[in-house]
């Protein structure tokens, strides 16, 4: 028997058993489901996560000022002045791997407008370098330069939303608009990046659609703060590449100890670690859904040796007349694992179907993302292959092993 045959054959059988057939294919559907839809889930988050990542930079330190209640920061200040410009300066000064800075500094907004419109973006002051290390590239205009920035320019890069919103289809570029009390000119106006979610373990996202960016000294000296907040909300500071991160990240850490006299008025995070966290992270992940579909496959394989268990038994007769008539030992094996193989990788088959359903409704309802992968429906269709060959073996040898003359004896 070739394996066109077998196959014609296999399907021959299961159209005379629909039913068990059917409850047979269940278990194999539902568990290559399972694995299309975790490799799809966990390669989406995958992807999600080093796009986060990119943002924050991997060879970033940051560090971020932490909110102090009222009560205590009156306190607080009398030790320690907070997250400062200062900071930034003298670990520029201490550390020359440091290749590249910026301070962030949000602007609590009550208006935004200009002669044609009006915006609710969010408001940063920034350093000059801030739109290569966030990696935010310009659509229209330029970035506002260091010297700007010296003599506290009143200018602005704007988001591309932000641009539609105050100034419709013309160009934005070398228009005026208001924040707050301060009037700004459009020197530049940043493309759109698509980013999925503000922030990434609890650290802050650069999604420039919706913002508006100053230069740092412009916003410290012309908008209003109140009088004991942080100068600074973050500092993000890019390690060269020949550097440790780790030991740059614990001498930022001794130095702010120094300045800030002990007080903990700042923490200090490194994507890079963030990183091999959610690495770790997704490993469990992975596991604990491996293991559910393990299980699931393992119930589908069970399936399959029971229902080549009652092929043999009913066509007992058959197995009798065939090897009568000169089929070998091997013809009968091999008729029972292609059998075996076929009810599997049809299964298999409805499973992805299943699976990539599955990874979009899980998708669409929770709001993790997912993407597709050549290598998903591979691993299903060789997992389904070994679990039908696996499960067929016993079947097979026990059909090819039935003496001729007892099986044609039985059903007499």
């Amino acid at each position: 028997m070739d394996w066109a045959t077998g196959i014609r054959e296999a399907f021959g059988e299961f159209a005379h058993h629909r039913l068990r057939t059917l409850l047979t294919l269940l278990g194999m559907i539902f568990g290559v489901g399972a694995v299309i839809s975790m490799l799809s889930i966990g390669q989406g988050a995958r992807r999600q996560a080093l796009e986060m990542i990119d943002a924050l930079g991997l060879r970033n330190v940051i560090v971020e000022a932490v909110e102090q209640p009222e009560e205590r920061l009156k306190e607080i200040r009398e030790d320690s002045l907070g997250l400062t410009l200062r900071d930034l300066e003298v670990a520029l000064d201490t550390l020359p791997q440091v290749v590249a800075h910026t301070a962030i500094k949000e602007i609590s907004v009550y208006g935004i407008l200009s002669g044609e419109g009006r915006s609710d973006a969010a408001v940063f002051g920034v350093s000059p370098t801030h739109f290569d290390m966030a990696h935010v590239p310009l659509a229209a205009g330029r970035a506002f330069t260091e010297q700007e920035n010296l003599r506290y320019a009143p200018v602005a890069v704007i988001g591309a939303r932000v641009a539609r919103d105050l100034f419709g289809s013309a160009s934005a570029v070398g228009r005026l608009f208001k924040v707050n009390h301060v009037w700004l000119t459009v020197v530049g106006v940043a493309a759109p990046r698509a980013i999925a979610g503000d922030s990434f373990e609890g650290v802050a996202l650069d999604a420039p659609e919706n913002r508006i960016y100053v230069p740092i000294r412009t916003a410290l000296k012309r908008f209003r703060f109140k009088p004991l907040e942080d100068e600074l909300d973050a500092i993000h500071l890019q390690v060269d590449e020949t550097a440790s991160i780790p030991a740059t990240a614990a001498t930022v850490r001794r130095l702010l100890e120094v300045r800030h006299q002990g007080v903990r008025d700042y923490r200090i995070v490194v994507p890079q670690d963030l990183l091999e966290q959610h690495r770790r992270t997704q490993r469990i992940f992975d596991i604990v859904m491996a293991s559910i579909a393990g299980i699931s496959l393992l119930v589908g394989g069970i399936g399959i040796m029971n229902i080549m268990l009652a092929t043999v038994v009913e066509r007992t007769r058959e197995i009798g007349i065939r090897r009568a008539v000169g089929a070998r030992r091997g013809d009968i094996r091999r008729q029972f694992v292609i059998e075996a193989l076929t009810v599997s990788l049809a299964g298999g088959l409805a499973g992805v179907v299943l699976g990539f359903a599955l990874a979009w409704a899980i998708s669409a309802f929770s709001g993790w993302p997912f993407a597709w992968s050549f290598a998903a429906p591979l691993v299903a269709f060789t997992v389904c292959a070994a679990t039908g060959l696996v499960f067929g073996i016993y079947p097979a040898e026990k059909a090819a092993r039935l003496d001729p003359i007892e099986a044609l004896s039985r059903h007499m």
